[in-house]
């Protein structure tokens, strides 16, 4: 039962990433970024790891999906489709990941052969949290000041954006009077 639903959450989490990377909307990436995270989370759940997948749902669905929409509000970036910002090279970057995953997968099988997926042992909170906040300290910390400085440049960025077109005038001004003063 376990390798059913795993296959399962595995299969939608493979479906809806690929919706992300294709999506012409980015409000619709981002949404199908819900769905597969949320599926990563039914794996963890699958696997008995019951507090991996509430993280799992509080971190990366409530806060990053959340920090990626407020970040698309905030720069004013354009949601309808921009067939000109488009490229033409989507062929040779399926066959870039189509290369990737059968490296990754091929690892995957090396590593770990025929061994059957079981259900994580009963740890409690306190040991994973020991865990987290001794080994993994670091980390989560420059990731939380990497997404701070996101959100900063995110905000500049958006502010910035009225005050460009203003240099952009004195310089056509100057440019005239020094046309007249010659004429």
């Amino acid at each position: 039962m376990t390798t059913a639903l795993f296959s399962i959450a595995g299969a939608v989490v493979i479906a809806a990433a690929v919706l992300v990377v294709t999506s012409r909307r980015i409000v619709h990436a981002a949404l199908w970024l819900v769905v597969a995270l949320g599926a990563v989370a039914g794996c963890f759940g699958a696997l008995h790891a019951e507090f991996v997948a509430l993280v799992q749902i509080l971190v990366y669905v409530g806060a990053i999906v959340v920090l990626v929409l407020f970040a698309l509000m905030l720069t004013k970036a354009p949601t309808n489709p921009l067939p000109a910002l488009t490229t033409h090279r989507s062929p040779f970057a399926a066959g870039v990941a189509v290369v990737l995953a059968l490296i990754l997968g091929t690892g995957v099988v090396i590593a770990f052969g025929n061994e059957k997926i079981k259900p994580v042992p009963a740890g409690s909170a306190a040991d994973i949290g020991t865990a987290v906040f001794r080994v993994w300290v670091l980390p989560f910390e420059v990731l939380s000041v990497l997404l701070l400085a996101a959100l900063i440049g995110a905000i500049a960025l958006s502010q910035r954006s009225g005050k460009l077109s203003e240099p952009s005038d004195t310089v056509s001004s100057s440019d005239d009077s020094a046309q007249k003063g010659d004429g």
